[in-house]
């Protein structure tokens, strides 16, 4: 089994897909925008800041080199979620959809093309895996304008890399969590009253890491070929398509 680059794997739903593929049997490498300590585990990690447009090529030769030359399935799960009120000043409004939009969705899209583009060099195929959002789809709050076009915009491009090389045995899925229980979305829920948005979850309960990561590892390692431009939702039914 080929090696996985699992981009936002120091916590949440990025560690939780990367301890999963690693006990499939998959050779991972995690990434983080900050030094992680070495732990028991021994998995390679690479820290990289997404916000500079530097960073993703740096952060690409730095997991080929310790894939030896070859990568088999890029996981972008990598994401910013601030609020940016729309009463902020100009240019602070402005700072934030940017900063949002290059970590959510361009950094994404430099990986996926630096993915494509090695795959096409070694005439062989791979799997890209996009952790979207229900947001994609259903939009976000007033101060999550941001958070909500990346999504969208990851979505898109998503289906676009499935359209192009399918032919050529690259292949793409997405996923589109609701609520998830990490740290980036408990600040959410806090913001918004807490439990009572969960009246809108007809499951009655956000996802787990966990289970977001089974579906991450479902596309990277198992998902049929026919798969390839689906988008699987992940909400407790509080979003259906």
């Amino acid at each position: 089994m080929g090696y996985i680059l699992v981009t936002g794997s120091s916590r949440g739903i990025g560690r939780a897909a990367l301890a999963l593929l690693a006990q499939r049997g998959a050779r991972v490498i995690g990434h983080g925008s900050r030094p992680q300590p070495q732990d028991a585990s021994g998995l390679a990690f690479i820290a990289a800041d997404l916000a500079d447009p530097l960073s993703v090529d740096r952060l690409w030769h730095a997991a080929l080199e310790i894939a030896g030359g070859k990568i088999d399935a890029v996981v972008n799960n990598a994401g910013r979620f601030e609020a940016n009120r729309l009463e902020r000043s100009d240019i602070e409004w402005l700072d934030a959809w940017e900063d949002t939009l290059r970590v959510n969705l361009t950094a994404a899209a430099q990986l996926s093309r630096l993915a494509v583009l090695h795959w096409q060099a070694e005439g062989c195929g791979g799997r890209l895996v996009h952790v979207a959002s229900r947001a994609a789809y259903r939009g976000d709050s007033p101060a999550h304008w941001h958070y909500a076009a990346a999504k969208g915009g990851m979505v898109a491009m998503h289906k676009t890399i499935a359209r192009a090389y399918a032919g050529q045995g690259i292949l793409s899925f997405a996923i589109a969590p609701g609520f998830t229980d990490t740290s980036m979305a408990g600040d959410y829920l806090a913001s918004r009253g807490g439990p009572g948005l969960l009246a809108d979850i007809p499951l009655g309960r956000v996802a787990s890491p966990e289970e977001i990561a089974r579906i991450i590892a479902f596309c990277a390692l198992d998902a049929p070929e026919s798969m390839t431009g689906a988008v699987i939702d992940a909400n407790g039914a509080s979003f259906v398509r």
